[in-house]
């Protein structure tokens, strides 16, 4: 006899609207929904760091940098949260204060931890790069490197490593971060 497996259908966008608010964040990955788990101390610290160097380039050049939780709606069934994202003076234009953002980021930024990691360096770096994330950054706080993805024609090239000194992007023109200023010891940001 045939083993039958249950088929469960792919939950939505408007599914996950329509879910109780439990205070745990979720992601689609084609229909298929993901429990992000609450991140350690480290995680914000990194996040909070970049988020602030983002803002003071911000201020001067234009644009706009988010933390999460904020939904990036690429279709009903792929929904991330990235932990950082940032939205050129451009891309901004295509935002509303009122509405869900189904907009390409110009850069998602990951900070990784032990129950992400595997995920943020496969699932959803594809998915980035299918929707056409330009770039792609993820930061390991452990390793102190940050690993850099930039889009092609067929998806990301292998990701850069930088592990000292200063990270650019290619994407936001005059921004870097360095590293030991991201990944200093220490609880502030």
């Amino acid at each position: 006899m045939r083993r039958v497996e249950a088929v469960t259908p792919p939950v939505s966008y408007a599914d996950l609207q329509r879910m109780p608010d439990d205070g745990n964040r979720y992601e689609l990955y084609d229909g298929e929904l993901w429990v992000v788990p609450a991140p350690l101390l480290i995680h914000q610290i990194v996040a909070g760091r970049l988020h602030v160097a983002l803002l003071d380039h911000v201020r001067q050049h234009g644009g706009m940098a988010y933390c999460a939780p904020l939904d990036i709606v690429f279709s009903e069934y792929n929904i991330v949260q990235p932990d950082v994202v940032y939205f050129g003076p451009e891309s901004l234009r295509h935002l509303h204060p009122l509405e869900v953002v189904r907009v390409a980021p110009d850069i998602a930024f990951e900070v990784l931890s032990s129950s992400t990691a595997r995920n943020d360096r496969g699932r959803k770096r594809r998915l980035m790069a299918r929707y056409g994330v330009p770039e792609y950054w993820v930061l390991d706080p452990l390793a102190k490197t940050i690993e850099v993805s930039t889009l092609t024609e067929t998806g990301y090239e292998e990701p850069i490593t930088v592990s000292e000194g200063r990270c650019a992007s290619s994407v936001i023109a005059g921004f870097e971060i360095a590293l030991a200023k991201v990944f200093a010891e220490g609880l502030a940001i």
